[in-house]
């Protein structure tokens, strides 16, 4: 994690999800935020346990693949298991908020989310908490009009997890979706088949 900044606490935004599997869009979101914002790292955090109870690929495959997905952003992003230390039934953005302003003290944390998550915000647990831990950072997403999130209006291309998944299940492409590196991962692994 990266240390003091000169005279000014270092800012670092954190990239949460279920990861199932990460994909380009993912990766375009990270060097979006980096490039755009006064940024001095990015941690990208994979849930341990979605808190809706989606089913996931095994917790030590989705770290791997963020690990591959975002190498070619460099040292600037890191893929953090702060949700494995955590543990618990569930993960709950604010909790790792909490866990992460504990651990590294000192350090202003923002939280890149999809414009899509801000009409959702109600069912987020403790939502007040989290904008006061982590002030948002917002990133655009094709289908959610400007009026939900102030700011530059950028959208990132429409790729879904879902869709990938229905992909490999039917043995259809996923080349334009995925790094190359992730792409081999899943059909080494036999991924979501």
């Amino acid at each position: 994690m990266v240390g003091s900044v000169g005279s000014r606490r270092p800012c670092v935004a954190v990239f949460g999800g279920s990861f199932n599997p990460p994909h380009v869009a993912h990766q375009m979101a990270c060097l979006y935020a980096l490039e755009t914002h006064p940024l001095d790292q990015l941690l990208v955090v994979p849930c341990f346990r979605h808190p809706f109870e989606k089913q996931l690929a095994p917790y030590p495959d989705r770290l791997a693949m963020c690990r591959l997905a975002m190498r070619p952003l460099g040292e600037r992003v890191m893929v953090s298991e702060i949700e494995r230390e955590i543990g618990g039934d569930v993960s709950r953005t604010v909790i790792t908020l909490e866990a992460l302003a504990a651990k590294y003290p000192g350090v202003d944390f923002r939280l890149v989310v999809g414009s899509d998550l801000i009409a959702e915000k109600d069912k987020w647990w403790r939502w007040p908490d989290i904008e006061r831990l982590a002030p948002l950072l917002v990133i655009g997403r094709k289908g959610y009009p400007e009026k939900t999130w102030p700011g530059p209006q950028v959208e990132l291309p429409e790729i879904s997890s879902t869709e990938i998944r229905s992909r490999v299940a039917a043995g259809q492409p996923i080349s334009s979706l995925v790094p190359r590196s992730v792409e081999v991962f899943i059909a080494e692994k036999k991924l979501y088949r």
